[in-house]
């Protein structure tokens, strides 16, 4: 064989390679999208619902409401929760929202009875609704990046919750 046919040789089996990285990178982005998706199908709502229009959520996969939302201008993760009193944060959460606990109390979770600290939320939002001054809860015993969406948030909100969805519309005074 040449010294040409090696190099074309050379090129095509470099291109071939390229393109399979090529395209099990792009395969590795999209099934990560789709994870990400089944995961937390409301992720949009940090930023696509306008304001006084009903806040729509899906369920994800394991049936429970998650959604991206903001304490004080950050994004956050929420898992809405009703049973919850306040909105629960992770106490690493907490530190780098710059949260500081105001009191403590005892709380009823379903790990058992806890201690954590209490403090006031400036600004938690959803879609295009952002309540001010909302209790919430610093709790050691929450861990990773997700919040509780807890009922000083939802009291906001008249809720209607049919099939997969969950549907927040402004409160009738």
């Amino acid at each position: 064989m040449s010294d040409q046919g090696r190099g074309v040789r050379r090129t095509g089996l470099g291109m071939m390679l390229l393109f399979w990285v090529l395209f099990i990178a792009a395969g590795t982005w999209w099934f990560q999208g789709y994870v990400e998706r089944q995961r937390n199908p409301n992720s949009h709502l940090v930023s696509a619902v306008e304001e006084g229009a009903p806040v729509v959520l899906e369920r994800n996969r394991g049936g429970h409401f998650v959604a991206t939302g903001r304490i004080n201008g950050e994004p956050v993760e929420f898992l809405v929760d009703t049973g919850a009193t306040y909105v629960a944060l992770p106490s690493e959460m907490a530190d780098r929202l710059g949260l500081e606990a105001t009191g403590s109390a005892w709380f009823n979770t379903a790990n058992g009875r806890v201690r954590g600290g209490l403090t006031r939320l400036d600004e938690v939002g959803l879609g295009g609704y952002v309540a001010r001054d909302v209790r919430g809860s610093i709790s050691t015993g929450l861990e990773g990046d997700t919040a509780l969406l807890g009922m000083s948030f939802l009291d906001h909100f008249d809720i209607r919750i049919r099939n997969a969805q969950m549907v927040l519309e402004p409160a009738e005074d």
